[in-house]
C-alpha cells in the first residue's frame, strides 16, 4: 500500500519559533519574489513484513521562464510511481489525493496500462489521512527559518531531508500511526 502526496517549497522560508534576546524580535530577511519554485512528490511504501520507505521526485521550476507549468506532471507522478514499483516488487494500491493532475484524462490512461496499479482517492479535505503530508510538515519545520540565498542550495536541503527520513522507517511508521490508519484485518463478529 502506499500513499501519496506533493509540496512545493520556495526560498521564502517556513515560519517557526526561535530564541531571542529578550524585547526584541528576531528578524529573518529575505526577498522570495521571482525566486523559483521546487515542487517534490512524495509517496510512502508500506508492506506488511518489510520495512517502510519513502520514494521522492522533485522538479526546480527557475523563474522567469513564461507559460512553463511550475507544478508537476503526469509523467512525473508516474514516474514516481514506477519507482516505487520497482522499489518494493509488488502490485500498488495507490492511495492519493484528488489534484487535477491526478484525476486527469491523462493520468488515467497511464494508470490502465498499469495491470499492478489500483488507484483509491481520499475524500475531499482530508489531509489528516495522509501521512506524506507529516513527511512535508517535518521537512518543513526543519527549514524554518532558514533563510536561502539560491533555488539549488534549497534544492540541496530538501532532498537531503527527505533523503535522511528514507533510513528512518520508525519515523515514517509514526507519521502512518498518526493517520489512525490500520492494515489490520477487519475482525469477525
Amino acid at each position: 500500500m502506499c500513499f501519496e502526496d506533493e509540496a512545493g517549497f520556495t526560498r521564502r522560508p517556513p515560519k517557526g519559533r526561535t530564541w531571542g534576546r529578550r524585547g526584541i524580535t528576531p528578524v529573518v530577511t529575505v526577498s522570495g519574489r521571482r525566486s523559483g519554485r521546487l515542487s517534490v512528490a512524495g509517496l510512502i511504501a508500506m508492506r506488511p513484513g518489510s520495512r517502510t520507505r519513502l520514494c521522492r521526485r522533485l522538479r526546480t521550476h527557475p523563474a522567469g521562464k513564461e507559460g512553463e507549468r511550475r507544478s508537476l506532471g503526469e509523467r512525473d507522478f508516474i514516474a514516481l510511481i514506477d519507482g516505487a514499483h520497482q522499489l518494493v516488487l509488488a502490485p500498488i494500491m495507490l492511495v492519493w489525493d484528488r489534484l487535477n493532475t491526478h484525476v486527469s484524462r491523462r493520468m488515467r490512461e497511464l494508470i490502465d496500462q498499469r495491470e499492478w496499479l489500483t488507484v483509491f482517492l481520499l475524500p475531499a479535505y482530508s489531509p489528516d489521512l495522509n501521512p506524506v503530508e507529516w513527511v512535508w510538515a517535518h521537512v518543513k519545520r526543519s527549514l524554518a527559518n532558514l533563510a536561502v540565498v539560491a533555488l539549488d542550495r534549497l534544492e540541496t536541503l530538501v532532498r537531503n531531508r527527505l533523503k535522511r527520513l528514507q533510513y528512518r522507517p520508525e519515523t515514517l511508521d509514526g507519521f502512518i500511526a498518526g493517520t489512525g490508519l490500520t492494515l489490520d484485518e477487519p475482525a469477525s463478529p
